[in-house]
């Protein structure tokens, strides 16, 4: 079996998608540049040169077949790593010899390790001025314990070296192991797509045995059949074939019409061997290949079409978008201000920011993103709310592993809650005062909050040790708990803090790359909840509630965050004919307020003389009328408002 499975981990401008250009040049895959970034076809991910989807291609050289999945770098699209790395039995590990170990790279690195993955460390970009390979081929020695002679030094722009890789991975690099599964075959769904000609086509990887075009086939979790019309490879094109093989990573082309019928993590099994077992007695999950989760958003938006009419393009826009991205979660929202819209779910701000201009460029979709939140649990005094009552609370919790935290939390058994598919009707009462909050207007009122609790995050932060004190100055901005510090060498530093993962995604990074002239790196990832001391606060204007700008903050920062906001909203709101207050409230509380002054007509110009009487009528008749105006009219909010308090433009 000469297969090897693989995938690249490298930080930003570390020349990933170089390499693996280099690689099927060399193997003859592709002809001599196509493009750059040859597996990068997304018009967005050329621009940006970064990878936002992952993609596998196949490669031939002295007899070996290769399986590299290009992978995509940044945190937050680490799920898309994660998937990567379950469908591989090794990683190529690229290090930039001009910047050394960064905060993603290791923590990718962590990942890999711990799935026990044989790690390459190659050393890129030797041939450039900047580079200073001694430095970091000691810092990799001193991080792995491998021996400086197994780390390869290569310039994939020059094509040095980049034929040593592959010859290290046929040398060094065993046969992927088989498990023993009783003869059943059994294949990974580690990636869908959408294809407008072949519908749905979802990348596998075979565990054992084989599958054939036209083979009837079972999916375990989402339990429906599928009969593949299409079977093949990509090299990066598709290349249809007979039949796939054990621990080969291959396409199937499913003939379904929606991703969420082929969902990624789900496991098939061939139909032939399950008509051979006692079918409706058998518990397939069993034999369900459990190597990684299916994707939860941790940011939530408000996303409104910049025109009211355009609502239906939206909605269509996002079911389109849907069949390439299962990731996104969006459910109908309704506001004052914006009108009708959606509340959607993102894996991160990146990941948010992407859709963001899909939508624009592929669906001429013009939007506004209100400020983005994370997803709160709360729980409820009492159990007359309607959400409660018609236990669509519990069907959230259910459909997330939210409910896992709230029964942690509730028994401190974790050895013994395993949520099994009873686990409704033994855990019942203890679910049933949670709420998940994702839109802060949503949040309930103070008097029926029982207990509050937020997501925190592990950060990891590699800087230059001469801007300790600008990071740990910024940090204590943001709540910080300092968890763990190492020096990676004698200028760098590692440090590991815990910090409220709303405070980060808002402009904790843009901050920290100012603070440090760009050198510091950073990742995050979701740890888990905490109860904290929050307060939820609206924006009153002209005596009425607009829900977009609705925040929870931290009760020691409530004052300063909305002083700050009700002062911008002065600026950008434009004077309209009656006096406008802006107000700031916790819960029942005005904690701020700015006025916007009527513009005012001069209506005793015409009067001369000394009439007073005369000037006065007029003056108490254009009161009376402004009193009258202001009751009736409505204050109308640009939608270019939005925009700019999300972005925090003036």
């Amino acid at each position: 079996m000469n297969i090897r499975n693989f995938c690249i981990i490298a930080h930003i401008d570390h020349w990933k998608s170089t390499l693996a250009d280099r690689m099927l040049e060399i193997t003859g895959t592709v002809r001599k540049v196509w493009h750059w970034q040859m597996l990068d076809t997304m018009e967005l991910e050329q621009e940006r040169w970064i990878t936002i989807k992952l993609t596998p291609a196949r490669m031939h050289r002295k007899g070996y077949e290769f399986n590299l999945i290009d992978t995509p770098w940044h945190a937050d699209f680490q799920y898309e790593v994660s998937r990567s790395l379950a469908a591989v039995e090794w990683v190529i590990l690229l290090i930039d010899a001009s910047q050394g170990i960064q905060a993603q790279t290791l923590s990718t690195l962590y990942m890999a390790m711990d799935l026990n993955l044989e790690i390459i460390p190659v050393l890129n970009k030797i041939d450039l001025p900047a580079a200073d390979p001694q430095r970091v081929w000691a810092e990799i020695e001193n991080l792995l314990w491998i021996p400086q002679e197994d780390i390869i030094w290569i310039s994939a722009k020059t094509w040095v070296n980049v034929d040593k890789v592959l010859d290290r991975i046929i040398s060094h690099i065993p046969e992927p192991k088989t498990y023993p599964t009783d003869e059943i075959n059994t294949a990974l769904i580690f990636d869908s797509v959408y294809d407008q000609y072949k519908w749905v086509v979802v990348y596998v990887k075979v565990i054992q045995g084989s599958f054939s075009k036209w083979d009837a086939a079972h999916l375990v979790y989402t339990q429906t059949e599928m009969t593949p019309t299409e079977v093949g490879f990509l090299s990066p094109v598709y290349n249809p074939d007979k039949k796939l093989s054990s621990w080969q990573i291959w396409y199937i082309v499913t003939g379904k019409k929606s991703v969420r019928d082929a969902k990624i993590w789900d496991t098939i099994l061939l139909k032939k061997w399950l008509i051979k077992q006692e079918f409706d007695n058998l518990d397939l999950t069993k034999y369900a290949v459990a190597w990684f989760k299916k994707a939860l958003p941790f940011v939530f938006a408000g996303v409104y079409p910049l025109e009211s009419s355009d609502y239906d393009k939206l909605k269509e826009s996002f079911a389109k978008l849907v069949l390439n991205d299962s990731a996104i979660e969006f459910t109908h929202e309704n506001s004052k201000a914006l009108g009708f819209g959606f509340r959607s779910g993102f894996l991160w701000m990146l990941h948010m920011d992407i859709i963001k201009e899909r939508l624009e460029r592929e669906y001429d979709m013009e939007t506004i993103f209100t400020t983005p939140t994370v997803s709160y649990l709360v729980k409820s005094k009492s159990l007359s709310l309607d959400i409660i009552k018609e236990w669509k609370n519990i069907a959230d919790l259910l459909e997330t592993w939210l409910r896992k935290y709230v029964l942690f939390h509730e028994t401190q058994q974790k050895s013994e809650l395993e949520l099994k598919e009873d686990i409704l009707s033994q855990h019942e009462k203890t679910l049933q005062p949670w709420i998940v909050v994702r839109s802060w207007a949503d949040m309930i009122d103070k008097w029926l909050i029982e207990e509050l609790h937020e997501p925190y995050a592990d950060v990891e932060i590699v800087w230059p040790e001469w801007f300790a004190w600008n990071i740990m100055a910024q940090c204590q901005e943001y709540r910080w708990q300092l968890l763990h510090m190492e020096h990676l060498d004698q200028t760098r530093v590692i440090r590991k803090y815990a910090m409220p993962l709303w405070e980060i995604i808002i402009d904790f990074y843009d901050r920290l790359k100012s603070a440090t002239k760009w050198f510091a790196t950073m990742h995050y990832e979701f740890k888990n909840y905490q109860p904290a001391d929050l307060v939820k606060l609206d924006v009153f204007i002209n005596w009425e509630i607009v829900e977009a700008f609705s925040l929870v903050v931290h009760k020691d920062k409530a004052y300063y965050v909305w002083r700050d906001l009700v002062s911008r909203l002065k600026t950008l709101i434009p004077k309209h004919m009656f006096t406008i207050p802006i107000q700031a409230w916790i819960w029942t509380k005005i904690i701020a307020r700015e006025t916007i002054w009527a513009m005012r007509k001069d209506v005793i110009a015409k009067c001369y003389g000394w009439d007073i009487s005369r000037k006065k009528k007029l003056l108490k008749k254009q009161k009376e009328w402004k009193k009258k105006m202001k009751a009736m009219w409505n204050v109308n909010v640009p939608s270019d408002v939005f925009i700019k308090m999300v972005t925090r433009e003036n």
